[in-house]
C-alpha cells in the first residue's frame, strides 16, 4: 500500500495526480491542511496494519511530535518520505527521508509537484513525457507566481479552473488528460468559462479592496481584509496598487485560515507568520484564526475605517496640480501636499502642523502608512474649500487654481 498525504491546493493535486498516474489504484491519497495533517499522519502511523505501507509527504510539513514519530518509524525500517519546496521546512532536510528544496540547480523555484515529479522520474515510477511536463511546470509557475513575470496566463488559468471544478472533478479530468499521450491544453468550453471567471475575480478584487483596512502590527503595516475567495489573486493585486503596505493579510473566518501577501523583497512573510505558528513562502504565506491571531486581526480590525484609496479620474485635484492637492482619509482628517521654495515636499495638517520631505513619494508614503489616506475626489474637495474659503463652488470650479493658491496662503498665515 502507498500512502500520500499533501496539501489541497493545486500544487498538492498535482502531488496527487502524479501518486495516482504511477501507483494506480495502489495508492490511497489524502488531502489535508495544516490543521489536521498532524492527527491524520499520526493515526495512520500508529495503526500496525500499516506498517508495511510507503509514506509519502508532499507540500506540507508536519509538527515536531509527528516529526519524531516519523523519524522513529524510519529508523525501525519502516518507509518514509517528506518532499516539500517551502523553506520553513528546510530542517527536514536533516533526515535521510526529508527533501526540501526551495530551488533548484538552474536557480528556479520549485513546486512539491515539480519536485515530486523528479522523484518519480529518478526512483523510475513514472516516465517522463512532454504532456506531464507541460503540466508539471504550468503548476510550479502558478504556484511560485512565476508565470506572472513570464505572462504564461495559462498557468493562472489552471488554477482558475481547479477553483471552478472542485478537487474530485479536477482530479477526474486532469487525470484522464494526462494519461491521453495527446499535448496538454485546455478545452474551448473551458477558456470560455474562464474568461467569464476572469471578469468574476476582478469585481471580487475591486469590491475587496474598498473593505480592506490597515493598522500596523509589530513594524509592519498591514492591510486587512475578510476574504473567502481567490486569494492568490487577492492578495497579488491588493499588494500592488497598495504598495504602501508592507504585506496584505486575508482573513477566512470560514476556514479559520489567514493567508499573508507581499510584493516586497525586504518583506519576508514566512517569517512574519511564523509567529503565529504559520509559515510559507518569503511572498506568500500563512496561519490559522486562533486565540492570538483573532484579537489581531479580527477584534482590532473590526471597527478601523477602510482605507481611502487614490482617486483615479479627477480633473482639478491632481498630483499635476502646481499649486498643491489634497489627501483625506475616512476619519474625515485632511492633508495639504505642495513643493516648497527649496524643492521640499510639505504636508500641512488641519492644525496647522507641517512636516517636510524630501520627495513627493516619501511624502505620499508617510501619508498612506500612517493615515490611510489616498488622493480625495474633486467634490469632497470642492466641498472642503468652499467651507474654508467662504467662496462659491462654481467660483472655485471656474478658478480652482487661484481657490487652491488662497487656501495655501491662508494656511500659511495661520
Amino acid at each position: 500500500m502507498i500512502k500520500l498525504f499533501t496539501d489541497s491546493d493545486l500544487d498538492g493535486i498535482g502531488c496527487g495526480l502524479l501518486a495516482k498516474i504511477a501507483f494506480e489504484d495502489e495508492v490511497s491519497i489524502s488531502y489535508c491542511s495544516y490543521r489536521n495533517l498532524d492527527e491524520r499522519v499520526q493515526q495512520f502511523i500508529e495503526n500496525e496494519e500499516h506498517d508495511e505501507a510507503h509514506i509519502f509527504i508532499t507540500d506540507l510539513a508536519v509538527g515536531a511530535d509527528v516529526e519524531k514519530k516519523l523519524a522513529e518509524r524510519f529508523a525501525a525500517g519502516k518507509h518514509v518520505q517528506v518532499i516539500d519546496h517551502h523553506i520553513t521546512a528546510l530542517h527536514f532536510n536533516e533526515y535521510p527521508w526529508g527533501w526540501v528544496q526551495p530551488t533548484d540547480e538552474s536557480g528556479k523555484k520549485t513546486c512539491a509537484t515539480s519536485l515530486f515529479y523528479e522523484y518519480l522520474v529518478r526512483e523510475q515510477k513514472l516516465e517522463r513525457n512532454e504532456t506531464l511536463d507541460e503540466f508539471v511546470d504550468l503548476v510550479r509557475q502558478y504556484d511560485t507566481w512565476e508565470w506572472e513575470e513570464t505572462n504564461n496566463v495559462q498557468a493562472k488559468r489552471l488554477n482558475d479552473l481547479f477553483s471552478i471544478l472542485g478537487i474530485d472533478e479536477f482530479f477526474d479530468q486532469m487525470k484522464e488528460r494526462l494519461t491521453a499521450n495527446a499535448p496538454f491544453s485546455l478545452t474551448e468550453t473551458e477558456e470560455l468559462i474562464l474568461n467569464l471567471e476572469e471578469k468574476k475575480i476582478n469585481r471580487y478584487i475591486r469590491m475587496k479592496q474598498k473593505q480592506m483596512v490597515q493598522l500596523w502590527i509589530n513594524d509592519h503595516c498591514v492591510g486587512v481584509v475578510f476574504a473567502e475567495r481567490y486569494i492568490s489573486e487577492l492578495g497579488n493585486a491588493l499588494s500592488k496598487r497598495c504598495p504602501h503596505l508592507d504585506l496584505v493579510a486575508m482573513v477566512n473566518l470560514g476556514t479559520k485560515h489567514i493567508g499573508f501577501r507581499t510584493i516586497h523583497d525586504t518583506i519576508n512573510v514566512a517569517e512574519f507568520a511564523k509567529q503565529f505558528g504559520g509559515g510559507g513562502h518569503p511572498k506568500a504565506s500563512g496561519c490559522f484564526v486562533d486565540d492570538k491571531t483573532f484579537p489581531l486581526f479580527v477584534v482590532n480590525t473590526f471597527g478601523l475605517p477602510p482605507i481611502y484609496h487614490d482617486v483615479e479620474q479627477n480633473q482639478y485635484n491632481t498630483k499635476e496640480q502646481e499649486r498643491g492637492f489634497f489627501f483625506k482619509n475616512n476619519e474625515e482628517k485632511w492633508f495639504f501636499l505642495f513643493a516648497n521654495d527649496e524643492h521640499k515636499w510639505v504636508i500641512s495638517y488641519e492644525d496647522g502642523k507641517n512636516e517636510s520631505f524630501q520627495s513627493l513619494e516619501k511624502a505620499e508614503r508617510f501619508l498612506k502608512r500612517q493615515f490611510a489616506a489616498g488622493l480625495a475626489e474633486d467634490a469632497a474637495v470642492i466641498d472642503y474649500l468652499h467651507e474654508h474659503l467662504s467662496l462659491e463652488k462654481e467660483t472655485i470650479l471656474n478658478h480652482y487654481s487661484e481657490a487652491v493658491q488662497q487656501y495655501k496662503q491662508n494656511k500659511q498665515k495661520s
